[in-house]
């Protein structure tokens, strides 16, 4: 089977480079193919851009600013020719993310322990580093193209409700390349993962306890709005509540964050969580008037 890597890179990002000479050199790529034009073009589009000019069987889609493993690609072909049946698969971002930051530290490995924790079978798709079968690609149409955010998640959830088999192997890995910022961080949870996801959701008419919409991930949203709700009413036994039920409920995460970011980090690391889960509940009434005004209209 042939492997296409697609890298939509429009906004010419400085990893690229990186990006792109990692794909070249590493085994069972056979083609590597970057769009870097139309530059007003969505991910969406220039992902599909670059599938209509690719020749593989399967379609690699890496984000520019992700270095692929060694290994990793030829795990993929492996996995594919191995098993007829599976029509998509995905990994996941290593545990040595490149930027050091705080922030960065923090929301890399925040993504890691997420894709770790859930191994096997999904109803999404990630492109980050994930391929999918040509014919199924296709048979789907691509990605939406009016997506701004999300168009993998959509790809996904448009595969599963046909039946097809979606695989997340965690050890199919790569370095993200990203320095998160504070404020980045904030902005891109709010537009562009907890709003999208929900409004993904609500489209779709259900709901999902998949990867980080999981029973942990909801519990513990509602011990980081009690802990807000016991600093706004100055009452240090609600805030102490809330804490305790965070520290609990994510123990390994907090553990992986002490053991990459020290003890100063990982302290820091609750606190940047649950500001996480908070933006997920403040996106969630701002996603469901959205939805039913787009409904009336």
């Amino acid at each position: 089977m042939r492997i296409s890597a697609i890298v939509p890179a429009t906004n010419q990002p400085p990893t690229l480079e990186r990006c792109v000479h990692a794909l070249e050199n590493r085994p069972g790529v056979d083609e590597v193919i970057v769009v870097t034009s139309p530059r007003e073009a969505k991910a969406a589009e220039a992902r599909n851009i670059g599938a209509s000019r690719s020749t593989g069987d399967l379609l690699l889609f890496v984000d520019s600013d992700v270095e692929v493993h060694p290994g990793a690609a030829q795990r993929i072909r492996e996995a594919f020719e191995s098993d007829p049946q599976l029509v998509a698969l995905f990994g996941s971002y290593d545990d040595a993310p490149a930027s050091k930051g705080t922030v960065s530290a923090f929301r890399n490995l925040l993504h890691h322990h997420v894709h770790h924790e859930s191994p096997g079978g999904a109803q999404t798709f990630w492109t980050g580093l994930g391929a999918v079968r040509r014919d199924a690609f296709e048979r789907v149409g691509g990605f939406d193209p009016a997506l701004d955010w999300l168009e993998d998640v959509d790809l996904g959830m448009r595969l599963s409700s046909e039946g097809a088999r979606i695989e997340l192997d965690p050890t199919i890995q790569g370095t993200h390349l990203k320095h998160w910022s504070l404020i980045g961080m904030v902005k891109t949870d709010f537009v562009g993962r907890a709003m999208p996801w929900m409004e993904l959701m609500l489209r779709a008419g259900g709901s999902s306890s998949v990867l980080n919409l999981g029973w942990r991930h909801r519990l513990s949203a509602l011990s980081a709005l009690t802990m807000a709700g016991g600093l706004v009413t100055r009452r240090p036994r609600v805030v102490l509540l809330g804490t305790g039920a965070m520290l609990i409920l994510n123990r390994r995460f907090y553990g992986l964050l002490r053991r990459r970011m020290g003890v100063r980090g990982a302290a820091a690391g609750v606190g940047l969580h649950a500001i996480h889960h908070l933006i997920g509940i403040a996106a969630v009434p701002v996603a469901l008037a959205k939805h039913l005004t787009r409904a009336r209209d």
